[in-house]
């Protein structure tokens, strides 16, 4: 139902003296963006990023920017309704360019002390060398800032998030990984959906 149909069906629900519903309305009238920044040096993260995207505009009404982490605008951070950050693992933790951007919340955009992104939906994914690598911890780690920001963070695609395994037994990004990608996404939208449709 697009928004023209559905403004029309709530004005002859008003003549005929019909109740309407209101958080239906709320629903259908409340796009959500979702913001997906990632940090990429071989393509793998550029990968599961678009695949996350892909997810998230598959939940109708929803608007994605894609953008690498030094790209990322203040408008682009506060305009959002949801930020998933991806990032390579790097001897267990994220990517420096992962860790400036995060730091860039306060020393170039100022989030705090207003906590400006208090209550956005949060998640994470991840791409690592190893089967064993830091991948949960480096999830862990980009939850926890997210977290930091009073931001409500999701899982998807796995326990903590979205991961993927590029080298060794499994080398690139499989059909697999790029569906649990999708899935996060997928996740993220549907939870920032029912958050914006909802009375504040």
């Amino acid at each position: 139902m697009n928004c023209r149909k559905t403004l029309c069906t709530a004005i002859v629900a008003l003549m005929m003296g019909m109740p309407l519903a209101v958080s239906s309305w709320a629903e259908e009238s409340s796009p959500v963006k979702v913001l997906v920044a990632y940090h990429s040096l071989s393509g793998h993260t550029e990968r599961m990023a678009e695949a996350v995207a892909e997810g998230a505009k598959s939940v109708e009404g929803t608007r994605v920017v894609l953008k690498r982490v030094g790209q990322v605008t203040a408008e682009d951070l506060f305009s959002s309704d949801a930020v998933v950050v991806g990032s390579p693992v790097y001897w267990a933790n994220m990517a420096g360019e992962v860790k400036t951007f995060f730091d860039n919340w306060q020393f170039k955009f100022g989030v705090f002390p207003e906590f400006k992104m208090r209550d956005k939906v949060g998640a994470a994914f991840v791409t690592g060398g190893q089967v064993s690598g830091g991948k949960e911890l480096t999830m862990l780690t980009i939850l926890a800032a997210m977290l930091g920001n009073q931001m409500i963070v999701v899982s998807g695609g796995g326990a903590f998030g979205a991961s993927a395994t590029t080298e060794g037994d499994s080398p690139g990004i499989d059909t697999k990984e790029l569906a649990e990608a999708k899935a996060l996404g997928q996740r993220v939208a549907e939870v920032a959906k029912r958050l914006v449709a909802s009375p504040r």
